[in-house]
């Protein structure tokens, strides 16, 4: 067992009671409750001025170019998780200041109920803060960062989700990971596409406050432009880029987001096959901006 995993045991106790009782109000994908069948997580909001609600009436559901029926579509109250994953590897374009400010937002800018996870990674994923939504705690907890060895980006997202997020499934479906970098991976045994499998799988929603490229957009073996990693984290979860000098806005508007305009979406596929990638397109009328993740992994392996 890693010292992550052991440092988890203690939270993940803390939340099984909360989890059970989630479930139990039908937050589930399947027996039980009204969201039934395959879940997405949604981002929503109207920009056309009007109050009423949003309703599965206002939405348009693809599968790989086939329209899938919605069977229920409603708002999620519930408290957020989100994971701060911030690269402290040497050659980073922030100084260790930088960072600590951009972390600190969230502490000021979460809803009551929410919660942070504060992580640091060069070649391995480092705790730094374990779930809490004490701002003075969080504050003390940031003196551990430095700037220190090469970024391993794609362990890092999947150590976030097998030791962080996954315990908390699956009775916590509102969770994110902010990550703050400029998405370099310099030798990660996990590969871009499989971790960007995972997030989707998990509903796991993806946020960055990006810094300049230290690459210069140079090409890397086997992955995308580290710009590209970024972009296509955000927008293949459903999540949105911030630069990470506008760190107080982009806080504020992923928190806000997160409480004020999250739905859970569910559908039973059809026309679709277990064995391969499900493209995901969801539309809504002029008025309506929504976001969610774009694809389906194969639930067949």
């Amino acid at each position: 067992m890693t010292r992550l995993q052991k440092s988890i045991i203690a939270s993940f106790l803390t939340v099984i009671s909360a989890i059970s009782g989630f479930a139990q109000s039908g937050h589930t994908t399947r027996g039980g409750g009204n969201l039934e069948g395959t879940l997405l997580t949604v981002t929503a909001s109207r920009t056309d001025g009007k109050t009423e609600a949003i309703k599965v009436e206002n939405l348009s559901l693809y599968e790989n170019g086939f329209e899938q029926k919605i069977r229920n579509f409603s708002f999620d109250p519930s408290p957020s998780k989100i994971v701060l994953l911030v690269d402290n590897s040497q050659t980073v374009g922030a100084d260790v200041e930088k960072l600590k400010k951009a972390v600190m937002e969230f502490a000021y800018e979460i809803f009551d109920g929410d919660q942070l996870f504060v992580l640091a990674y060069d070649e391995k994923a480092e705790i730094v803060q374990e779930w809490t939504d004490d701002a003075k705690k969080m504050e003390a907890s940031l003196s551990t960062f430095r700037k220190k060895g090469s970024p391993y980006l794609f362990d890092a997202l999947n150590a976030s989700i097998n030791e962080v997020l996954q315990p908390l499934m699956p009775g916590t479906r509102k969770v994110a990971i902010v990550v703050i970098g400029d998405g370099v991976d310099r030798g990660s045994k996990t590969s871009f596409q499989s971790v960007l499998g995972r997030l989707q799988n998990d509903n796991i929603t993806v946020y960055a406050l990006q810094m300049p490229d230290r690459t210069g957009g140079a090409f890397r073996r086997d992955q995308p432009k580290a710009a590209a990693v970024l972009t296509q984290l955000a927008e293949g979860t459903g999540g949105i880029l911030f630069p990470i000098e506008e760190a107080q806005t982009a806080a504020k508007a992923i928190c806000d987001e997160l409480r004020r305009n999250r739905y859970l979406l569910s559908y039973i596929p059809t026309n679709t096959s277990s064995y391969d990638i499900r493209r995901v397109f969801l539309t809504a009328p002029e008025g309506i901006n929504i976001r969610t993740k774009t694809a389906q992994p194969p639930n067949v392996k």
